[in-house]
């Protein structure tokens, strides 16, 4: 049976922008990958409710004892154009720094755009 969530949900999960995979890390931490190339709507509640989703979801798939999990983060195919605001990202870091601090254990930036370093640099120490 599809929960309410679900439904609301299903289609920010359809080009698999984010997901669990379904395997640990030699941790035993869940693997959550991020595809923001693959970025299909614009719907920012709907973004936000799905990354809400897959992280609770994250959570509850940690083996016993764990409780971070590892990000790999996928920039193949991300443009400046993907329609993720800037309200939006900083509604996510918000998200994460007061519901799920200290759950982040690593996470791997593949093929990250060269801006980036100067994101990174203004969004870490909130991060």
């Amino acid at each position: 049976m599809v929960s309410k969530i679900q439904a609301e949900v299903a289609h920010e999960g359809e080009t698999g922008k984010v997901s669990r995979a379904n395997f640990h890390d030699r941790l035993g931490r869940t693997v959550l990958i991020m595809r923001p190339g693959m970025q299909n709507t614009a719907s920012e509640e709907n973004n936000i409710k799905h990354l809400v989703y897959l992280l609770e979801n994250a959570v509850l798939n940690l083996s016993e004892g764990q409780e971070q999990m590892s990000w790999l983060i996928d920039f193949s195919g991300f443009s400046f154009s993907t329609k993720l605001s800037i309200k939006t990202a900083r509604d996510i870091i918000h998200i994460l720094q007061n519901h799920y601090p200290e759950r982040l254990g690593i996470a791997f930036l593949y093929n990250p755009p060269r801006i980036f370093q100067a994101f990174f640099k203004v969004c870490s120490p909130s991060l």
